[in-house]
């Protein structure tokens, strides 16, 4: 006999299992997506991490001489505060005017497209500026104001491309021939070396501390090294009581050699570059170059982090030197004063 019933109805997936979770299963689904959520999470930075890593930059250093060991030493310190290193993740290209123009070098730059310029002096400064107007480039000019000269449009916020550690502090040279003084109670006429167009500036407001002081100023330019030898020549023939040399990266690049001429014409003599006081010269008051360099460094390693140069604000030397070379003193028979020893901050005996 046939079944009447009829084929069973079909059951309902929702009737296989019609009881809700249970707080314990919701707790740990909970804890798995969070797991998931969390493993996730830590991956990116070390994703991010690897492919940063895997990135070689490449950054240009442009000057108009060949760099300073110890200035390169400096920058290369700012780097790596950023964990950017020479030979791991960086490439640096170094090119300086020997013999070149810096305008073409900077454009050799552009073309090797490097992700940041390191100028050094306001002659690469400005041969940077020029070539480009996308690539950051971070200056040291010890010479310039920045705003002045239309490298930025501001201290705060330069804007554009550039930023870096600038000194327009035309009054430092008044500092230095009140040392000079101190040393010489007698100091009545200086010769002033430097460049009338880079120097302007420096000329001028040691003229007015000249003044001041009722010491006259006799102006020797100098822009390249022979100048040195015939300003040198031109000062005791003036007969100058000392020499003041006003800074640049010519100067800077020659300090020791310059150093070594002012001990063989027995003249007492003033610079801003501490160095320059352990070559021979009587005494150096002015900024660590060392120092800027590695405030530069970390400058452009905060840019291949991602900081637009035009946010970084235009620094301004914070470390002064006073060295003082007792040794040159006593050959050329002077006596520094306690005043000034007490506050040097170095002393080549």
């Amino acid at each position: 006999m046939l079944d009447q019933r009829g084929p069973a109805p079909a059951t309902s997936p929702r009737l296989l299992d019609s009881r809700q979770p249970s707080s314990t299963e919701v707790t740990m689904r909970l804890i798995g997506l969070a797991f998931v959520l969390a493993v996730s999470l830590a991956l990116v930075p070390l994703a991010v991490e690897a492919q940063q890593a895997a990135r070689i930059y490449r950054i240009g250093v442009l000057g108009p001489t060949a760099i300073a060991p110890s200035t390169d030493e400096a920058f290369r310190q700012g780097l790596d505060q950023f964990g950017y290193t020479d030979g791991r993740n960086l490439t640096i290209e170094y090119r300086d005017a020997e013999g070149a123009r810096l305008s073409d070098l900077a454009g050799d730059l552009v073309r090797l497209k490097v992700d940041a310029i390191w100028a050094r002096g306001p002659a690469a400064v400005n041969a940077a500026k020029r070539a480009t107007r996308t690539i950051p480039i971070v200056a040291i000019d010890l010479e310039s104001d920045p705003v002045a000269a239309g490298f930025v449009r501001g201290l705060a916020q330069p804007g554009g491309n550039i930023t870096g550690v600038f000194l327009d502090l035309p009054e430092l040279g008044g500092k230095q021939l009140q040392l000079l003084r101190e040393i010489i109670p007698r100091l009545s006429r200086v010769a002033v070396l430097g460049d009338p167009v880079l120097n302007a500036p420096q000329f001028q407001g040691m003229e007015v501390a000249a003044r001041a002081l009722a010491i006259e100023v006799q102006r020797q330019e100098v822009r390249v090294v022979k100048d040195f030898d015939r300003a040198l020549d031109a000062a005791r023939k003036g007969r100058a009581m000392g020499v003041l040399i006003l800074s640049s990266p010519f100067v800077y690049s020659h300090r020791t050699q310059f150093g070594a001429l002012v001990v063989e014409r027995r003249i007492p003599a003033v610079s801003m570059f501490a160095e320059f006081a352990a070559a021979g010269g009587l005494l150096a008051y002015g900024p660590s170059v060392p120092e800027a360099a590695r405030r530069c460094g970390a400058y452009v390693g905060r840019i291949l982090q991602g900081v637009k140069p035009g946010e970084l604000p235009i620094e301004r030397p914070q470390t002064f030197e006073l060295a003082v070379n007792l040794k040159t003193a006593k050959a050329l028979g002077l006596t520094v004063p306690q005043s000034v020893l007490g506050r040097a901050d170095k002393v080549i005996e």
